[in-house]
C-alpha cells in the first residue's frame, strides 16, 4: 500500500496494515498457500511462522532497503511450491516468511512509532485471520484437495513466483 499523501495516524498504521497482506498478489499467494502446507502442520507452527513474519517487519524498519528483496520474495513461491511437492523441508519457510515481513515494513518508513505500531498489529491481526480462515476451510476440503490438485496448485506457485522474479529482474 502505498503510503505517499498518508498522514501518520495510529488508524491510518492500522489500515495500512491490516490491507498489505491482501494487496499485494505474490504476499496473499504466499499466506493462502501455507494452508496447503499446514495441512500436515498443527495451527502453532503457522502461527509461529507469523511471529517470524514480525521479526522480520522489524528487521525491516530498523535496516531497510535490501538489495534483491522483492525478488527473493517471488521466488520464495518457487521454495513453497516445493515443499508443497515435499521437495524441500517446510523448516525452510521460516526465513522466507522473515522475508516477507521485512518487505511489508517498507512502505511505513519515515513514519513516527505509534502508527508503526498499529501498523505491525494491523499486519498480524490480517495475516492471522488470513492464515487461520484458509487453513480451516483446506482441511475441511482436504478430500477435493488431492495429491494432482496440490501438484497443480504447487506448479502454479511456481509459474506465477519465477515470473514474478522475472519482471523484477527486468524491471
Amino acid at each position: 500500500m502505498e503510503l505517499t499523501g498518508m498522514a501518520p495516524t495510529p488508524l491510518n498504521g492500522l489500515i495500512s496494515g491490516l490491507a498489505h497482506p491482501v494487496i499485494g498478489p505474490d504476499h496473499l499467494l504466499f499466506l493462502l498457500a501455507l494452508a496447503l502446507v499446514a495441512l500436515r502442520r498443527p495451527l502453532p507452527w503457522v502461527a509461529g511462522l507469523l511471529g517470524v513474519g514480525m521479526l522480520g517487519s522489524v528487521v525491516g524498519l530498523v535496516w531497510p532497503a535490501l538489495p534483491g528483496a522483492e525478488l527473493l520474495v517471488s521466488l520464495s513461491l518457487v521454495l513453497e511450491a516445493l515443499v508443497i511437492l515435499e521437495r524441500l523441508p517446510a523448516g525452510l519457510l521460516v526465513p522466507a516468511m522473515a522475508l516477507h515481513g521485512y518487505v511489508l515494513s517498507a512502505s511505513v518508513l519515515g513514519w513516527n512509532s505509534m502508527p508503526i505500531a498499529t501498523y505491525l498489529v494491523g499486519l498480524l491481526v490480517s495475516q492471522l485471520v488470513l492464515l487461520v480462515l484458509t487453513q480451516t476451510l483446506m482441511k475441511r476440503a482436504a478430500t477435493v484437495v488431492q495429491p494432482s490438485r496440490r501438484r497443480l496448485i504447487a506448479l502454479a506457485l511456481m509459474g506465477l513466483g519465477g515470473a514474478w522474479a522475472v519482471a523484477q529482474v527486468m524491471a
